[in-house]
């Protein structure tokens, strides 16, 4: 078979892989019923507003949507409160992140991020042949503001932060973050990552987008895939300074999220009903579970997301593995770097009490 040349850096490259399906589950273990509290979606599933209008829309499947999702872009203008010129929209929030590897980074310029963190920003970098820089987090997790900056250098191309934080949920204020954006070298973009952004209370207290006029090296990036119930159908934007977004716009191939997806996002943005009743969810299980898991040995982290992470008494692997043959999918984060934690995301109230009955069993067995 013939051999094709590729860079060195794609020869050993570790691809995302994501975690076993509830089908797949139970077929190995013969399972009717699973409970999948893993990839952080959301409980409720999608909006029956959504639903009605992808069904509504659905014949219209053969065209081509129209490029950029400009109904999309105006709606989200509308809601964020920014101006359409910042807004680029994209199959998943994923799709932003690789754009902007592509359009800023150049090899020879370098990148920042902290440990135990997406791995999505190490994978890009790789790809895109530019240095990947990771600093240390404290002793509890924390996000490490103070060494991003101290990491950065004038070939620094971009800082990324995750906040809320994946897998830890820690989150950065709105102070913090603008001092970040203020230390950091002349044209190096501050990207914060706020897939998980609609779970934090106060609000207020941790968006920069609130004073989005006030920074030029800012960049915010969101996912329908969360709170919205729309992960299947990959939809996400980022918030740029204009002139970035319009060469990112010039330079993107066409047409990458398609006619359903941008009818649907459109609806979910609207759909104020299934977005508070997600929230009130959420909000409801996290200090469920911030209450119940200490009671039955867990050490637990506080949260601001729609999962919290915790360390079992137990070995997190064998934890993982004895829940899965119970039927309840939750991630274990070696991957991570973390391989004596565990993430559950939040589900519905049932499930989220059969989670710590079932764990309860397992660590007491």
């Amino acid at each position: 078979m013939r051999e094709f040349s590729v860079r060195p850096a794609i020869m050993d490259f570790d691809p995302y892989t994501p975690g076993l399906t509830i089908e797949q589950i139970q077929e190995r273990y013969g399972l009717s019923s699973v409970i999948k509290l893993a990839s952080n979606e959301n409980p409720l599933g999608v909006s029956p507003i959504v639903q009605k209008v992808i069904s509504r829309n659905a014949e219209r499947a053969f065209r081509y949507p129209e490029n950029h999702s400009p109904r999309l872009v105006k709606e989200i203008a509308r809601h964020v409160e920014v101006p359409e010129e910042s807004i680029l929209v994209g199959n998943g929030s994923d799709e932003i992140i690789d754009m902007l590897f592509r359009m800023k980074a150049r090899p020879g310029d370098n990148v920042v991020c902290y440990e135990h963190c997406f791995s999505m920003y190490r994978m890009c970098a790789k790809l895109s042949g530019v240095e990947y820089r990771e600093v240390e987090r404290g002793d509890n997790f924390e996000l490490p503001l103070d060494r991003l900056a101290e990491a950065a250098d004038e070939r620094t191309a971009m800082v990324f932060v995750t906040s809320p934080d994946n897998p830890t949920g820690q989150a950065a204020s709105v102070e913090d973050l603008s001092v970040l954006a203020g230390v950091l070298p002349e044209d190096c973009l501050l990207v914060v990552d706020e897939a998980y952004i609609d779970f934090v209370w106060p609000p207020e207290s941790y968006t920069p987008v609130q004073a989005y006029d006030k920074f030029e090296n800012l960049v915010v990036l969101r996912t329908f895939s969360k709170a919205y119930g729309l992960a299947g159908l990959r939809v996400g934007y980022g918030i740029l300074p204009p002139q970035l977004a319009r060469y990112m716009k010039n330079a993107r191939i066409p047409f990458t999220v398609n006619l359903l997806a941008e009818d649907a996002a459109v609806a979910a943005l609207n759909d104020d009903t299934f977005y508070n009743q997600t929230l009130e969810l959420v909000m409801r299980g996290r200090e469920y579970m911030l209450e119940e898991l200490p009671k039955i040995g867990c050490k637990v982290w506080p949260s601001q997301a729609n999962f919290v992470m915790f360390e079992p008494p137990k070995p997190a692997q064998a934890v993982f593995k004895a829940l899965l043959k119970k039927g309840i999918i939750v991630r274990p984060l070696a991957s991570f770097g973390l391989g004596k934690c565990i993430r559950v995301n939040m589900g519905t109230d049932a499930e989220n009490r059969k989670f710590i009955e079932t764990l309860g069993e397992v660590l007491g067995g």
